[in-house]
């Protein structure tokens, strides 16, 4: 393995996986619409960054080129303005991209899938479109393409969008914290985690045609993680749990707001807990980090290193 391109390679999970790659001798090129910002890739050895100028297969297929491998990054938490956002990204460009593939002759996809994807019963329209799309990733790519799915719980790490969206939040939160879904479980895995199943994914033929679960090694209700992350911050916060009614009127309300923090299909895809059957780390020979050994460390470079001693004594103690 030489080559590949990441498609969604500048977001969280991609930087990682770059640097994953880059360590391994493999050569990244990325796309991207706005490379003039993430300048930073570059430091990794044998990187590409170049600027997107269209998502179709032709396109797609001409840079493709000379890699031995796709890797599929590209997802939303949220549509936009515009309704079949989820469908148009998750379903339709994954159809797009094995296309391209298929042309280039490249004959590997990874593609980002999402825990419990079903395109017939996922409870929210997040879930049934990836399903939808990792099931045409394998079924259209035929023999022609061989493809591996990765399926993660949420995920955590530096820079991620769920432990430091919750403490910006805490932080701006007076005494009382409502919290929707407080009893949806999760079971988040750590992104250089994710990043390691995708490298092994990558150079191991056994992988092919395999959908993998990921899940960290503990499992925690939503309402146990915000008040983790108050209690690693040091702030002093009542966490109100929000009723099925309550929750559904704050993601009415929120998902009017920009950048939408919490919307109705937020809400449907906690109505499905985020926790493994059967965890893929295993399968992969990946041992998963646990939150409480790496989230107060990027928390506390956030700015609050102070706090980050008086938490491990808290939580050596109750350990």
């Amino acid at each position: 393995m030489n080559r590949v391109c990441i498609l969604g390679g500048s977001g969280f999970v991609g930087q990682h996986l770059i640097a994953n790659l880059a360590k391994r001798g493999i050569r990244c090129r990325v796309l991207t619409r706005h490379p003039q910002r993430h300048a930073n890739l570059q430091i990794n050895p044998g990187m590409e960054l170049i600027k997107s100028q269209s998502m179709d297969a032709d396109y797609l297929a001409g840079q493709f080129e000379g890699c031995d491998a796709v890797i599929n990054l590209i997802g939303i938490l949220n549509e936009s303005g515009k309704r079949d956002t989820f469908r148009k990204i998750h379903t339709e460009l994954v159809d797009t991209i094995v296309e391209a593939a298929i042309k280039a002759r490249v004959g590997r996809l990874l593609h980002m899938s999402a825990l419990h994807a079903d395109a017939a019963r996922g409870t929210s329209e997040y879930l049934r479109s990836k399903g939808e799309g990792e099931n045409r990733a394998h079924t259209h790519g035929g023999t022609a393409l061989n493809v591996t799915s990765i399926r993660p719980s949420v995920i955590f790490g530096r820079g991620d969008s769920f432990f430091n969206r919750f403490a910006a939040l805490l932080k701006l939160s007076p005494v009382f914290f409502p919290l929707a879904c407080p009893k949806s479980r999760f079971a988040p895995v750590w992104v250089e985690d994710v990043a390691e199943a995708f490298a092994r994914c990558l150079t191991d033929d056994k992988t092919v045609d395999a959908h993998y679960d990921l899940c960290g090694p503990s499992v925690y209700t939503l309402q146990e993680l915000v008040s983790f992350t108050a209690k690693t911050l040091g702030l002093r916060r009542f966490i109100l749990p929000l009723g099925n009614g309550l929750s559904k009127m704050q993601a009415r309300l929120l998902g009017h707001l920009p950048g939408r923090p919490f919307s109705m299909d937020n809400y449907l895809s906690l109505q499905t807990d985020s926790v493994c059957e059967g965890n893929g780390f295993e399968k992969l020979g990946i041992q998963p980090q646990a939150i409480e050994s790496v989230v107060p460390h990027y928390l506390a470079q956030a700015g609050y290193r102070g706090r980050l001693d008086r938490y491990r004594r808290e939580f050596t103690t109750r350990t």
